[in-house]
């Protein structure tokens, strides 16, 4: 930025920019968790003051990015999926490939994981009414372009597919959390391999519980058998 103060709108959209990429830059480094507003205003440049003419709260800051994170991964994935999932197979082996493709494609989206994992918990805290609807109603865009996709390549999922977005989108960050163990644990994992059991690796648990619950929005729809 070549200006000390932004005037006009092109100046003030320039600025929120600069604001949210030094924020994503910061998630390359670090986990959602040590990203704070300090730090945040020192890399752009600003004083924190003006740092929150652009955004009320950190927690504004990072739900945005969350935003872009997810129609990022959207794109992408639409891509995975046409090129993965072929829909003249039967309906099983089209879920569970659903499944897997989407399970990989989520694991390599680092950040959006772990935005996930601390949306209801710490983004959509210490944020307004009207950044918590704006919010909802641009992940409700969101939510019907993954539904979309669910009824392009598992169209026997039916009317559960709303369900199943809403869940595999928590499942992604819960299992993401799960997947990170803290050093202690990472250690007692290694002295002790007997709990080792409850170690988790992000894809296979990711795809596992994605294709458990597809198969099981597939059997309430009444449209394909469970497996026996």
């Amino acid at each position: 930025m070549t200006f000390q103060r932004a005037r006009s709108p092109e100046q003030r959209a320039e600025r929120r920019r600069a604001i949210l990429d030094t924020a994503l830059a910061m998630l390359d480094e670090m986990p959602v968790a040590e990203v704070s507003l300090n730090e945040l205003s020192r890399r752009v440049g600003l004083a924190k003051s003006n740092v929150l003419r652009y955004f009320e709260s950190r927690e504004a800051v990072l739900l945005e990015l969350l935003e872009r994170a997810l129609d990022d991964w959207l794109a992408e994935v639409a891509e995975e999926l046409a090129a993965g999932v072929d829909r003249s197979l039967p309906a099983r082996v089209r879920a569970d490939r659903f499944a897997a493709v989407v399970a990989a494609s989520l694991a390599r989206r680092r950040v959006l994981c772990d935005l996930v994992a601390a949306q209801a918990g710490v983004l959509e805290h210490n944020v307004s009414v009207d950044v918590v609807v704006r919010h909802k109603r641009t992940a409700l865009a969101g939510l019907q372009a993954m539904v979309g996709l669910v009824g392009e390549y598992v169209p026997e999922v039916g009317e559960e597919a709303k369900g199943v977005c809403l869940l595999a989108m928590i499942l992604a960050g819960g299992l993401w959390t799960h997947a990170q163990p803290s050093a202690s644990v990472q250690a007692a994992y290694e002295a002790d391999p007997g709990i080792a059991e409850f170690r988790m690796d992000l894809v296979t648990s990711l795809e596992y519980a994605l294709a458990t619950l597809i198969a099981g929005a597939m059997a309430r729809a009444g449209q394909v058998a469970p497996r026996s």
